[in-house]
């Protein structure tokens, strides 16, 4: 949902065998590199050597993420192992030694801000770094030529950068086929202590003509349960009072190993502390569709929160063909009026795009009616952008005024109704988790993932608080602390401090037993 602690970033997992190494063992691998351009020219090859000179360790680094919650723990985990390798991670970037830039492909405006990030740091003398769904989805665009990239596939085994080169730690493989991402135990910096992301799958099973993650993020390759559920226990151990469970499609969990999306929560219920919650991320229409009945008694579970992101895109069944979205808009009502019949107060959050190729004014109509509908109090509306090498590039596309009028006029439509009024007066537990944007107000959420701001008092953060509704806006409320009430503080450890790393695995600094490890370095 759209919150008033958004941050100016806009808008991990290995099955463990008899067979496979160590992680002593694993820890220093380095098969996986990858190659940087050759320098122009002979004096451009003499600065890079000089920046090489610099003592590894020494450097400090500054990152910035773009994107969903899967590129932000992506973020985390580089963060983490960088730092736990004696890197100094700043939140200044004029301080920096180099900026490590995680990029988004999803929107064109992501792109340009990433483009525009990188032109700034050229042009301030900084070293770069660029990772994320840019460079692995299209690493041959111009302006990326002769920088150094790490795609998702390779960034969360990122070991140490030396001088303009990077140090890489490897997938785990079974005969050849990926087997999730990185490991979940490997460090991480969280840029919120008390939230933990955890990414329990990557990847897909659909080709949606318009999508150019899939071209970055692969096919779908999920995380063993076992292994998701003892990250969320240390999670909780290290203070962690809320976790989000995030991926390219959370519902097309376990398809690839034998399992399902219910037995997996089934199982993470059975270890979140009483006064904990956890938040379930994107799923679709198709693979909701199979487990309705356990999805409707997990979301009614204490210490789940009642909210569901299922993207819609469009209410036209021929705009969805077109998408190759497969489901049509019927498949879509039938998932939202299921919920809602048995998860009273449901929050349903759905994505729109605007003015895809082919849409007519008809089309674009059947989509409203969706909207006005069911009223969602969370609705993401994006124009459509024809992203390169995706089919929908290829299409004949609406005209831009076209797709800018019906993007205005949906969002009209969207801000023409108050979704929260009618809790004015309610009483409702809710959980603190972080600190307004503004700085004026503690964001905490209720059950249903209504976002409600309350005042700031430090008892509060990491909490859950009994307050009575008194104001409601189109994306918040705000809650009054009943005077009988008592804090409850869930049966946690104290978080860690901002900045600090967390994981099981330490690494030891990069610059000891340097000679061991020479075959993984990046030229």
């Amino acid at each position: 949902m759209p919150s008033a602690c958004d941050s100016p970033i806009d808008d991990i997992e290995d099955m463990v065998s008899s067979g496979d190494p160590t992680p002593h063992e694993r820890q220093y691998s380095r098969k996986t590199v990858v190659p940087r351009a050759r320098k122009r020219n002979t004096q451009q090859t003499t600065e890079v050597l000089q920046a090489d000179s610099v003592i590894p360790g020494m450097q400090k680094i500054w990152m910035r993420t773009w994107g969903c919650s899967h590129n932000n723990s992506d973020g985390e985990y580089m963060a983490g192992q960088l730092a736990a390798s004696g890197y100094i991670m700043t939140e200044d970037p004029t301080e920096a030694d180099l900026w490590l830039l995680n990029s988004c492909t999803v929107k064109n405006p992501a792109e340009d801000h990433f483009r525009n990030s990188i032109k700034k740091a050229q042009e301030q003398d900084k070293k770069v770094v660029l990772a994320g769904c840019v460079p692995q989805a299209q690493p041959r665009m111009d302006y990326l030529k002769g920088l150094s990239i790490i795609g998702v596939s390779l960034m969360i085994g990122l070991m140490y950068f030396e001088g303009h080169s990077v140090r890489l730690l490897g997938q785990k493989k079974d005969n050849g086929k990926r087997l999730g991402g990185a490991r979940l135990d490997l460090p991480k910096i969280r840029k919120n202590p008390l939230i933990e992301i955890i990414s329990i799958n990557t990847g897909c099973l659909n080709a949606c003509t318009y999508c150019k993650t899939k071209h970055a993020r692969g096919d779908l390759a999920s995380y063993p349960v076992e292994e998701l559920v003892e990250r969320a226990r240390q999670s909780f151990n290290e203070g962690v009072c809320e976790i989000w469970l995030t991926s390219e499609d959370t519902g097309a969990y376990g398809k690839d190993i034998g399992t399902d999306l219910p037995t997996l929560l089934w199982k993470l219920v059975e270890v979140i502390p009483e006064g904990a919650m956890l938040r379930l991320g994107m799923t679709n229409p198709p693979y909701i569709l199979e487990h309705l009945e356990e999805m409707a008694r997990i979301l009614n579970h204490p210490r789940v929160y009642g909210f569901l992101h299922i993207p819609v895109q469009s209410g036209s069944d021929s705009v969805l063909m077109d998408m190759k979205r497969e489901y049509c808009a019927e498949d879509f009502r039938h998932v939202v009026q299921f919920l809602k019949d048995r998860v009273p107060g449901i929050t349903i959050a759905t994505d729109i795009i605007c003015g895809f190729p082919g849409e007519t004014d008809a089309d674009f109509q059947e989509t409203c009616d969706l909207v006005r509908e069911y009223r969602f109090p969370s609705l993401f509306i994006n124009q459509f952008y024809p992203r390169p090498g995706t089919p929908a590039a290829k299409m004949d596309q609406v005209p831009a005024q076209v797709k800018k009028q019906r993007t205005k006029e949906l969002s009209a439509l969207f801000h023409s109704y108050n979704p929260y009024d009618h809790k004015i007066g309610e009483t409702q537990r809710v959980l603190v988790t972080e600190e307004s944007f503004d700085t004026q107000y503690f964001v905490a959420h209720n059950k249903y993932y209504e976002q409600v701001l309350v005042p700031k008092r430090s008892e509060f953060k990491g909490k859950m608080v009994e307050v009575e509704i008194y104001e409601a806006g189109k994306h918040f409320l705000k809650g009054r602390p009943l005077k009988d009430s008592q804090v409850f503080s869930p049966s946690l450890s104290k978080p860690l401090l901002k900045g600090e790393v967390s994981g099981l695995t330490q690494l030891r600094p990069p610059w000891l037993g340097r000679a061991q490890e020479m075959d993984g370095s990046v030229e």
